[in-house]
């Protein structure tokens, strides 16, 4: 076996390549076989609690790259904390309530809702919900998340459906919830009321129309010969026009075109001009819009009074200034019409079509309607201009079908109730990003009462009683019974049993003298379900707490679960249910477009993890800014999977290295380390603070470049490159040899920690072949904790100073091996010449040749008397030249003492006398 063999030889089994795909699932395997999870809480219980509360993802279908981004940077923080001094459980969650899982089961499953009772619907959903449920499961797993899978929290249970009851029940008492007739977001294609979270904005290509109302009753300020012009993008909503309303404030014109008088805001009158196509338009006169309040037009169609009213909503960013006003179909509309005792007209049913309350439209679908419409106010001669626009407009985010504003009566929570303690509430919060504030606070500040109900099926009833004189009935006691009746029986008795069989036993009101009482058929919003879990999971659930840590979602859920669980918690205990809010953004494709089945660039987690691993995916969550929109694509993948190769191929020489390493025999303790050791373990300390600092400030691409950059410039293209002459030449236990490895386990341990929370699987890997450690899994230990390492700053600004001068060396010889002076470095033999600043601290970096790995290097004279070929650098000038002698076989360095042993003809003097010393058996 020649010398060359005998330092090339494997010195540990731990695999080049990583074959995650394969090894992650036994890996995970093995965790489970461990009971990794529960091991992990039993040995942080008793430190400070730290609770990251999970945003339940919807049960249906597959996970997506969103999911997978939420859920790895959940499990980063969760792991981080359980090493860093904290008891951190992880409580999994899912949503599984709402229209997707109807639609799912009469879409997908064929299922006839027709031929089925209430109950037995929703048994099916149910079912379908935990076969979905069980797959997510298992996706989320394999992407290494760690928590307490067997034992998740489910909006569907009956522990849970009961804790939600009470914080509906609990509102209800403060006096925040009501049923009301007033103007909600309503989905024709879902047939139900929406609230603001479920509403999405699409274009939408609309008629666009001027209709002009004939003024009736002039009230002494118009002469009643003058027609107010209004402007709709939506003419199906004209058969329940009640009212014109102008701001009191604005200035409004009397024009006179042709032979007609119109009234208009009089700063829009040129825009008019021109939109209208008026020849001549003369002012007549000019009113504020106080003075035409109760002037009296008609309705352009049915001929009926339609008052001329006062709200401070109208502009004139468009239009006329004069809004047409329907209070069963707007929010404006309906608040500015109670003000005035207008009716809430909508003659338009659940499934969006006219009934008789819109004679000569009965029965046609709303949006079919523009039509007719129009063309019958054309047939009047009040259609002034009709052309087409396309303009964003609110969608069903679910079956991505137009909503439409419609008055019904629903169940709401009056935000305005507690409007300022929201808001006091979001100002208490920790931001991140720190706009997540500003994002909340107007959202809360500018929402309409909350619309609870929906018609449907697949939720949370409303635990409403009715007496037979329509009293609604909601009580303490009534709450409570319904409750714990959910709790032992799960909600599907509200539709299975008589009404009386759920009221408290001997339950009596005086608005039933006959005792017969009913209940309410409508369910909560899903929105209510989810942002009830921090009563139902914080609360109910032991070792947890209320409120949160943290509540980590995508920026989407401003509007949503971070919004509904703040309205609910707020409402029930005065106080936010999260200390902080951390928002990531949506990820895109590789050139920043959303991911569609339809384009073709979807990218799923579950091909990525059988391509490339789990870690690959976890370490990209870790590599990009999440609070922004990140993008993934193949090239980005294959770009993380080389930073991944780097950092394992750095464990696999440290682990390499170490395989004759005992650190209870052999360690080198830190005061007795070779500068350049401890200048290395100062440099691991840097990487300690930074990544755990990174870690504590939610920073993760602040752990990964640390990390990557320390593996990659200081261990790799620096000490290891140096170290390893030393390893594979000196002796086994020289003290010198010894001092490497000690700085190399170290390194090793500390960094397998600070990378555990985000490539577990490979820590773990890693974790099972380091010498000397105890604890069965990388999970059980803490993270390292930073040394004081004696003389720290003097010897880090030395060596930072050598370090440069190296780089400047380093420059040196790629040049002279470009000019073909020198071959490897090794062949090379290099003077310096330094500045008298760095000359001292160069004559104590010890072995220069070493340093600089070349076979020799001495210092010359000062830098501005060196030789007129050296390369001139601002510390030092270089001069290159080969070396002299021939190449010892053994250490490759050239040198003229090679072959003085007979014995050993190719060795130089020093590798004869280790060889003879320690190796006299090769």
């Amino acid at each position: 076996m020649s010398y060359k063999e005998t330092l090339l030889m494997p010195k540990t089994a731990f695999p080049m390549r990583g074959n995650l795909p394969n090894r992650e699932p036994e890996k995970q395997k093995e965790w489970d076989e461990q009971n990794i999870y529960e091991k992990v809480q039993e040995r942080t219980k008793g430190r400070p609690l730290f609770v990251l509360h999970d945003g339940p993802p919807y049960a249906n279908g597959d996970i997506h790259m969103g999911h997978a981004l939420n859920k790895i940077l959940k499990d980063m923080i969760v792991r981080y904390k359980s090493m860093n001094g904290f008891h951190a459980p992880y409580v999994p969650g899912w949503d599984t309530h709402g229209l997707p899982i109807e639609t799912a089961l009469t879409k997908k499953k064929k299922i006839d809702r027709k031929k089925m009772s209430v109950a037995e619907f929703r048994k099916a959903c149910e079912e379908y919900a935990l076969e979905q449920l069980d797959r997510q499961r298992e996706q989320f797993k394999r992407l290494g998340v760690r928590g307490d899978w067997d034992n998740p929290y489910i909006t569907l249970t009956k522990e849970y459906e009961a804790q939600q009851i009470k914080v509906f029940g609990e509102m209800a008492k403060k006096g925040y919830i009501y049923k009301g007739k007033k103007p909600v977001y309503w989905s024709p294609s879902s047939e139900s009321a929406l609230a603001e979270a479920e509403i999405e904005y699409h274009d939408k290509r609309s008629p666009s129309i001027y209709v002009a109302f004939d003024v009736k009753d002039g009230k002494a300020t118009l002469d009643g010969d003058e027609k107010f012009i209004i402007w709709t993008t939506t003419p199906w909503t004209i058969p329940a026009n009640l009212a014109v309303t102008v701001h009191p404030d604005l200035d409004y014109a009397v024009v006179k075109v042709k032979n007609e008088k119109y009234v208009v805001a009089k700063d829009l009158v040129e825009d008019l001009e021109q939109e209208l196509e008026w020849e001549e338009a003369t002012v007549l006169k000019t009113v504020k819009g106080q003075e035409l309040e109760h002037v009296m037009t008609s309705h352009p169609i049915y001929g009926r009074d339609s008052l001329v009213i006062l709200g401070e909503h109208v502009t004139i960013d468009a239009g006329t200034g004069c809004v047409h006003t329907a209070p069963g179909h707007g929010e404006d509309d309906y608040v500015v019409g109670q003000k005035y005792g207008l009716e809430t007209l909508c003659p338009v049913d659940d499934k969006g079509y006219f009934t008789g309350e819109a004679p000569g439209f009965e029965g046609m679908f709303y949006d079919e309607a523009n039509k007719p419409i129009t063309q019958k106010l054309d047939e009047l001669g009040v259609l002034l201009k009709l052309q087409f626009i396309t303009h964003s407009y609110p969608h069903d985010w679910r079956t991505k079908k137009p909503v439409i504003f419609r008055a019904t009566a629903q169940w709401f929570a009056s935000i305005d109730d507690f409007r300022d303690d929201l808001l006091e509430a979001v100002k208490s919060v920790t931001w991140l990003p720190e706009w997540g504030e500003t994002r909340l606070y107007n959202m809360v500040r500018d929402r309409g009462d909350w619309c609870i109900s929906r018609q449907r099926a697949w939720g949370v009833p409303i635990p409403i009683f009715y007496a037979e004189d329509g009293t609604e009935i909601v009580t303490d006691e009534t709450i409570t019974h319904v409750s714990e009746l959910f709790r032992q029986h799960g909600s599907n008795i509200w539709f299975e049993w008589d009404t009386k069989d759920l009221l408290p036993e001997g339950f009596t009101s005086s608005h039933s003298p006959n005792g017969k009482f009913t209940r309410e058929m409508d369910i909560m919003d899903v929105w209510f379900d989810s942002g009830s879990s921090h009563q139902a999971v914080l609360e109910e659930k032991d070792g947890l707490e209320r409120p949160a840590d943290i509540y980590l979602e995508g920026s989407d859920q401003y509007r949503g679960w971070f919004n509904s669980s703040l309205s609910t918690s707020v409402a029930v205990t005065g106080k936010a249910p999260y200390k902080a809010i951390i928002s990531h953004g949506f990820a895109l494709d590789g050139e920043g477009r959303k991911m569609s089945k339809s384009v073709g660039n979807v990218v799923v987690p579950n091909n990525v993890m059988k391509q490339l691993g789990a870690d690959i995916l976890r370490l990209w969550v870790a590599s990009v800014d999440y609070q922004a929109d990140v993008r993934i694509s193949d090239k980005i993948l294959k770009q993380v999977a080389e930073a991944y190769r780097k950092l394992r191929n750095t464990f696999r020489f440290l682990l390499g290295n170490l395989h004759d390493f005992d650190p209870a025999k052999h360690r080198v303790q830190d005061d007795d380390l070779p500068e350049l050791d401890k200048y290395m373990m100062i440099k691991l300390q840097d990487v300690i603070n930074q990544a755990k600092k990174g870690y504590d400030d939610y920073q993760f691409a602040s752990v990964f470049h640390s990390v990557h950059n320390f593996c990659t410039i200081d261990l790799s293209s620096f000490y290891m490159d140096i170290a390893k002459d030393t390893l594979y030449i000196e002796a086994p236990d020289s003290e010198e040899r010894r001092a490497i490895q000690t700085v190399m386990y170290d390194t090793l341990v500390a960094l397998v920690r600070l990378v555990s929370p985000i490539i577990p699987h490979t820590a773990d890997e890693v974790w099972a072949f380091i010498p000397g450690v105890e604890a069965e899994s990388v999970q059980l230990t803490d993270m390292p904790q930073e040394k004081d390492i004696e003389s720290f700053n003097t010897l880090k600004e030395k060596w930072d100073k050598i370090m440069d001068v190296r780089d400047d060396v380093l420059k040196a010889l790629e040049n002279a091996r470009n000019e073909k002076v020198i071959g490897k470095s090794l062949t090379a033999s290099v003077t310096l010449y330094p500045t008298l600043e760095v000359k001292n601290i160069l004559e104590e970096a010890g072995d220069l040749a070493k340093l600089l790995i070349v076979s020799n290097a001495e210092i010359g004279g000062a830098k501005e008397n060196a030789s007129a070929r050296a390369e001139s650098f601002e510390y030092v000038a270089v001069d290159v030249k080969p070396a002299e002698g021939e190449t010892c076989e053994r250490c490759w360095t050239v040198t003229e003492n090679v072959g003085k042993d007979e014995k050993h003809p190719g060795l130089c003097d020093k590798c004869t006398d280790i060889v003879n010393t320690h190796y006299s058996h090769v």
